[in-house]
């Protein structure tokens, strides 16, 4: 009854969004409603997990995607983004500029979770594709690959760093085998996707946010201005995960970094920052720059909305212990156990939407065979980290972030978005079983 559900409520999602038309943020309330009541939800609890879902979605993400916004509008604004579009381009060529987003992106994904390192790389990707006419996703989609690659193999990201814990691994060979595994799948998921033609034709309108008027070369801030300006949330938030690592959990100083690291207070600087040096110090004043972050908000405010709906609906289902239940009526197949552990965290993903509750799902179910000790737990967590990014869909808040930033239909963000994921966690498995082959 539990699968029957959630195929019911995803279908009449879909109903709702491409065949009636109804504004997305309605559709999850309605649907997110609909199935509490059919997963057995007690009523007076269902709107206790919608609201909790939209809490615990946008307490994390409204921050950064605001302000992410705003940082993106200056930027653009400034010729920032264009002087460093330029940069690029002249760096690597037009024919190779994909593989500088790749590499951009990868390494910024290593500590930055997916939703920040998208936002923050986002107005980059629309300045290469806007600024020398390449198709938007051309380059969007290796920043994407790389970005989720990361995110679900390589520690310090949570799930990663959970499994580690919970299984024993030891953190520093899952990172190198993570490693061996990420690279070549994200050449595969991102660069190799991106030359589909399907993906290449998909006619992309940039939001209004991160348009801007081309600029001559000398009204364009230098290049070391609009490196710094840009990716300083990058650099405070790479320098400060690097510094924790070698500080004791229990000192005043420990607190002090989290505090400067945390990613709401590392964007606030940023834009501070980012104001001073591409607004004020090149001649505009406070209100114009002001009303510019005001045109950015507006234009990501339904994008917020979105997933705020897509958290509430994720809520429910999580709620509800369909992804105990699925777990566990799994439990006794007959599977090589890494294998196992891959298509548990697969069919959790698919079910409830979020990468980490699918992860930590099939940890716990996984977590007994693992103690025998005839599995290598280094590669279980790369084995359910691989899983638990397959096909993202309609519950999961990142596919309406990348539907609504790339403007993107249903379809074609199902083509793009969802078919780099599903490589992804193909390609993990694959890498998976190759190195235990080899191990």
């Amino acid at each position: 009854m539990g699968f029957l559900a959630i195929a019911i409520s995803i279908i009449l999602l879909v109903l709702f969004i491409v065949w009636f038309k109804v504004e997305p943020f309605i559709s999850f309330l309605i649907v997110s409603v609909f199935a509490g009541v059919l997963l057995g939800i007690p009523l007076d609890g269902i709107m206790g997990a919608v609201q909790k879902g939209i809490g615990d979605l946008l307490g994390g993400l409204v921050i950064i995607i605001t302000l992410g916004a705003m940082l993106g509008k200056i930027v653009a604004d400034s010729g920032a983004a264009q002087r460093i579009a330029a940069f690029l381009m002249q760096l690597f060529g037009q024919h190779r500029i994909h593989w500088a987003i790749t590499l951009t992106a990868f390494v910024v994904g290593i500590p930055l979770f997916f939703n920040v390192g998208f936002v923050l790389l986002i107005p980059l990707v629309f300045a290469v594709s806007y600024q020398y006419k390449i198709p938007t996703m051309f380059v969007g989609v290796p920043m994407l690959a790389a970005l989720s690659v990361t995110h679900g193999l390589l520690p310090p990201h949570p799930a990663p760093v959970a499994l580690v814990s919970q299984f024993g691994a030891n953190m520093g060979l899952t990172l190198i085998y993570g490693l061996l595994i990420a690279v070549p799948v994200i050449l595969v998921a991102g660069p190799g996707l991106a030359r589909l033609p399907w993906i290449r034709s998909m006619e992309v309108v940039l939001l209004e946010a991160f348009k801007a008027e081309d600029k001559p070369s000398e009204a364009l801030p230098s290049l070391a201005n609009s490196m710094v300006s840009a990716l300083l949330p990058v650099f405070l938030l790479i320098a400060t995960s690097l510094i924790l690592l070698r500080v004791d959990t229990d000192s005043d100083s420990y607190a002090l970094l989290s505090f400067i690291g945390d990613p709401g207070i590392v964007m606030l600087f940023s834009l501070l920052w980012a104001t001073v040096s591409l607004g004020l110090r090149k001649g505009r004043t406070v209100v114009s720059v002001m009303d510019g972050y005001g045109k950015a908000v507006k234009d990501i405010a339904l994008v917020i909305l979105i997933i705020a709906g897509a958290g509430a609906f994720k809520e429910v289902l999580v709620s509800s212990g369909i992804s105990a239940d699925i777990a566990t009526a799994m439990e006794d197949w007959d599977i090589p156990p890494l294998f196992l552990g891959w298509l548990i965290a697969a069919i959790i993903r698919l079910s409830v939407g979020s990468a980490t509750v699918a992860a930590l799902t099939a940890a716990g179910i996984i977590g007994p065979l693992v103690g025998t000790g005839d599995i290598n737990p280094n590669l279980m967590v790369l084995a359910i980290g691989s899983g638990s990014l397959i096909f993202s869909h309609f519950n999961d808040g990142g596919f309406w972030l990348v539907k609504e930033y790339f403007n993107l239909t249903v379809k074609q963000t199902l083509l793009s978005w969802s078919l780099v994921e599903t490589v992804a966690a193909i390609g993990g498995l694959v890498g998976v079983l190759a190195l235990d082959f080899i191990l």
